[in-house]
């Protein structure tokens, strides 16, 4: 009896790391490591792009476009998502997105982000033209981009068993035709009134950490009343 206990305790150990194999457990979009690794990764490539920028803004998490980025990575279709130009964040009308597509294998966000912002390589700066594929790393760089959200999902029908798609939406999105990605010029030289400089972006105080305006205070009737007294 024991030693069929132990059989059991066996198979059923096999079972679940067999599963764990074909099923990894990617982390969410509510990840701490994750989310930082994306931000960071953001900022360390805007901060070091060449020529220098005057007026690039520091990167922050936004909520509402990692669920925009995960509801998209998980149609498993390494295509752009037609909502980033048809409403699809309450802030932003419309919304820039970059997507990779790879083996899990030793992936990390970095990984693909720099392999976005690479293309610099094939990016002239004064004519604003691309030789080859270029349109990522603009929009890793476009400097209004503030926001970023992230996602992944395994998905095996895009080639191998842990094909993974990476997805990135940004707001407010960038890759206007005509438009520059920054203004060239010394390192926060032309940041807002209000922003700080840290580590070569501007960084504003006050935007709101998931991207969305604050709102405004509303005046009940009571107050309405108090504000009439005041008057008399």
């Amino acid at each position: 009896m024991v030693h069929g206990n132990k059989l059991n305790f066996l198979w059923t150990l096999g079972f679940y790391l067999i599963a764990s194999r074909s099923s990894p457990i990617l982390p969410s979009i509510e990840d701490k490591s994750f989310i930082e690794d994306c931000v960071e990764a953001h900022n360390e490539m805007r901060r070091t792009v060449q020529p220098p920028a005057a007026n690039m803004k520091y990167m922050t998490w936004d909520e509402g476009l990692a669920k925009t980025a995960k509801s998209w990575a998980n149609q498993c279709k390494f295509e752009h998502n037609n909502c980033t130009v048809n409403n699809c964040h309450p802030t932003f009308p419309y919304v820039g997105e970059n997507i990779w597509l790879g083996g899990l294998n030793k992936f990390k966000p970095a990984k693909a982000i720099r392999f976005w912002y690479n293309e610099r390589a094939f990016y002239t700066y004064a004519s604003q033209l691309c030789t080859k594929v270029c349109g990522h790393y603009t929009q890793v760089v476009w400097a209004d981009s503030h926001k970023v959200g992230c996602a992944m999902t395994i998905c095996p029908n895009l080639g191998y068993s842990d094909s993974l798609i990476f997805v990135c939406n940004y707001g407010p999105a960038g890759n206007y035709i005509g438009k520059q990605p920054y203004t060239k010029g010394a390192s926060c030289s032309t940041c807002g009134k209000e922003d700080t400089c840290e580590n070569s972006l501007c960084k504003y105080p006050n935007w709101h950490p998931k991207g969305q305006a604050p709102q405004l205070a509303a005046c009940n009737l009571l107050c309405l009343l108090c504000v009439l007294l005041r008057m008399c």
